[in-house]
């Protein structure tokens, strides 16, 4: 049985089956997106009117996406925001009484209580990038700096707020009316602290979830409806708005502790756990275009002005990733932005 709402250009259906269409019945050219596939490999699907257009590879194969688990830990906060458990600007320590330690030494900095929800979910808390204990690099909200370490305590913080398990609470509020079965998202056991935190299952969300394409596609689908599966807002449709943009101010920050140059820019294109396109990082893609990344260049691509969504998992993408990751983006998300007839810069 399926269940479908109309959102302007497009529709949500809540099955667990997909329902697939050509795609120029999605009013999209085939030969762009045979290009993009062809350059991604791996297994992917791209979606418009909450069906199926186009797809290739085994999409019910489960993959590694270590990083696009933040984007996916983004829907706890969401849940947590929409709940009044937790707000951006809360102070952080609000939530994790022993927030930053270990290591002692970031408590000498005097900088914890500084720290808020938003500076974890925007990479500008100033956590090192390891995923487990790690040491504060500079004042939060002065610099920008990828870490798993910083998600990993935002992932710590909404553990608390709820006392439960992340994989439970998102299985019972997200996965489930999303038709996401068990076996095609799967979270592992935290590989950087102790299993538990006051007697709670302690995941991470810096990393640690394996996804199916389909799965993934799913996820795209309730982004590219604000929020909305079915007749249910599952998440605030405001905080969709602000999780895709980058915050006043954050552009001009300077990115550190980046030793392979992978993240050139990477503070004016980047959200709350997600990647977008606001300054144009992407060419030939919208601006209002935005993504989950992970190993093998997992991705998550939700394109609001195109009505489209995508993703793909596999084996990294060939090419040089100097000076931004992004440059190897292109091949893959312009094809698709074109194939819906964008002809933009």
């Amino acid at each position: 049985m399926r269940q479908c709402v109309a959102f302007g250009r497009n529709e949500i259906w809540s099955g667990r089956e997909w329902s697939t269409v050509t795609p120029e019945e999605a009013g999209l050219e085939p030969s762009r997106l045979v290009q993009a596939s062809a350059y991604a490999g791996g297994a992917g699907m791209v979606v418009r009117a909450g069906q199926v257009a186009f797809a290739w590879g085994d999409t019910t194969a489960v993959y590694h996406i270590q990083s696009a688990t933040k984007s996916i830990g983004a829907i706890a906060l969401g849940l947590a925001i929409a709940d009044k458990r937790i707000h951006l600007d809360d102070p952080a320590v609000r939530h994790h009484l022993s927030l930053g330690v270990p290591p002692e030494a970031n408590r000498e900095t005097g900088w914890l209580d500084r720290i808020t929800v938003r500076h974890l979910a925007t990479m500008t808390a100033g956590f090192a990038k390891d995923g487990g204990y790690t040491g504060l690099l500079f004042q939060p909200g002065t610099m920008w700096a990828y870490s798993d370490g910083g998600a990993n305590w935002l992932g710590e913080c909404l553990t608390l707020a709820y006392r439960r398990d992340l994989a439970a609470l998102l299985a019972e509020r997200v996965f489930r009316p999303l038709g996401i079965r068990p076996e095609e998202l799967i979270w592992r056991d935290n590989a950087y602290r102790a299993d538990r935190i006051q007697s709670v299952k302690r995941r991470e969300i810096g990393a640690g979830i394996s996804a199916s394409a389909g799965a993934l596609a799913r996820i795209g689908l309730l982004f590219l409806a604000g929020g909305r599966w079915g007749q249910e807002q599952i998440l605030p449709a405001d905080y969709v708005e602000e999780l895709r943009t980058t915050a006043a101010g954050q552009a001009c920050l300077t990115v550190i502790h980046d030793p392979l140059e992978r993240f050139g820019g990477a503070s004016a294109h980047y959200g709350l756990l997600w990647w977008n396109n606001a300054d144009g990082a992407v060419p030939g893609v919208p601006r209002d275009a935005y993504w989950a990344w992970g190993l093998g260049d997992s991705i998550i691509l939700v394109i609001p002005s195109l009505g489209l969504c995508a993703s793909r998992v596999g084996t990294s993408f060939p090419g040089e990733r100097k000076p931004s990751y992004c440059r190897v983006l292109e091949p893959f998300f312009a094809p698709i932005a074109s194939a819906a007839g964008f002809r933009g810069g």
